[in-house]
């Protein structure tokens, strides 16, 4: 009897991971718990239920000047047919 008993606390003591419980899911959370999806906020919340947005935490996307480029940024989905040379039909 001692014998089972001594097996299956080494039982459970296999099957916890350690790494599993440091893990905190809205699953395994409290019922009001939010995780979110990683965002960043842009702004605070006010007393009064308003949202005030900071510039600073807006994102700045900086473009860089394209005026004599020679590419296009439009790819067209109906491409031109292409003249195959030897060497592609040699490959097949």
């Amino acid at each position: 009897m001692p014998l089972g008993l001594i097996l299956g606390l080494g039982r459970a003591f296999r099957r916890k991971r350690t790494s599993s419980l440091d893990i905190l899911s809205s699953k395994r959370a409290p019922r009001n718990y939010y995780k979110g999806k990683n965002c960043i906020p842009t702004g605070f919340h006010t007393r009064k239920g308003g949202y005030v947005v900071m510039q600073e935490k807006l994102p700045n996307y900086v473009v860089p000047d394209l005026t004599d480029f020679k590419l296009k940024p439009y790819v067209s989905q109906c491409p031109r047919e292409v003249k195959t040379t030897k060497g592609t039909d040699a490959a097949k």
